[in-house]
């Protein structure tokens, strides 16, 4: 029997130079990838940007306005917002990275599994799925939240949680193309194991879009521990978090608006250039394009 060599890369790829080339192209891609490497920055940097100590309290300065001391202005304990919002982008990319990263743990292998295998196995991995995809996003994080306990943990496993059916239905999707190709039966026809298979042909050819969906994902999940910590099921005071100095924000609007411009600008800043930088590395990533 003669021997079929199978490429590494069986479906044709975009070249790494012409998918960086593209990206760098792209304006509102590099601006976004500008804006989240310089919150990274800053939620690594925090001890040394902050100017104050975020949880140290001062009576005397209580709902100050914005000032040359205090750039953004202080809360209804005195705290220095800008301290604040510095620490408090720890709290919120850390909830975003690893909830996604939750998510991809659970759902990439539910979805190459259902959908490289089929059948029986693919029907009933498809219906929990869409159970859960029937839920809102949203509304399904604050009531495993709300179930599992007020804590920036528990709210980054709820998030995961949630967002597991649309990586795992996304996975098996990539997995039916992928799989429908003639170096998937090629490889089967050698007699090479499944794992083999999805681990070294499926796998890699399906990555791209999965690596997309984790950036725009990642925007989803900042909104939702700020949601969470709204409600009182994120990080818990006087921990930083964008969401609960939002809460703290609301009891204030007509004495002291600031408390709530500067950690609402914060979360759209943060989102809008996740975004961007998934739109980006789309296009970049995209076979078809260019």
């Amino acid at each position: 029997m003669t021997d079929v060599a199978l490429p590494a890369r069986a479906v044709p790829r975009r070249p790494r130079s012409r998918g960086l080339a593209a990206f760098l192209r792209n304006r509102a891609a590099v601006a976004g990838a500008v804006v989240v490497a310089l919150f990274v920055a800053v939620a690594v940097l925090a001890p040394l940007i902050a100017p104050y100590d975020p949880l140290k309290t001062n009576f005397l300065l209580i709902r100050k306005a914005p000032s040359a001391a205090h750039w953004f202005g202080t809360d209804d304990l005195g705290r220095d917002i800008l301290s604040r919002l510095v620490f408090g982008a720890r709290a919120s990319l850390l909830a975003g990275c690893i909830s996604v990263a939750i998510a991809l743990g659970i759902g990439v292998p539910v979805g190459l599994v259902s959908g490289y295998f089929g059948r029986w196995i693919d029907a009933v991995l498809s219906r929990v799925v869409e159970a859960l995809l029937s839920c809102p996003f949203l509304v399904l994080a604050i009531a495993l939240g709300a179930f599992l306990g007020p804590s920036l943990g528990n709210a980054m496993i709820a998030i995961g949680l949630s967002a597991m059916p649309i990586f795992a239905r996304l996975t098996r999707g990539q997995v039916l193309a992928v799989k429908a190709e003639d170096y998937i039966e090629g490889a089967r026809a050698i007699g090479l194991p499944d794992r083999w298979i999805i681990l070294r042909y499926v796998l890699p050819n399906a990555l791209a879009p999965i690596v997309v969906q984790a950036t725009l994902a990642i925007a989803g999940a900042i909104i939702a521990e700020a949601s969470l910590s709204f409600l009182g099921l994120g990080q818990q005071p006087p921990a930083p978090s964008w969401g609960s100095m939002l809460n703290t924000a609301k009891n204030f609007l007509d004495a002291a608006p600031w408390m709530s411009i500067s950690p609402g600008a914060a979360i759209f800043a943060a989102v809008l250039g996740f975004n961007l930088l998934g739109d980006g590395l789309r296009d970049a990533l995209d076979p078809k394009e260019g």
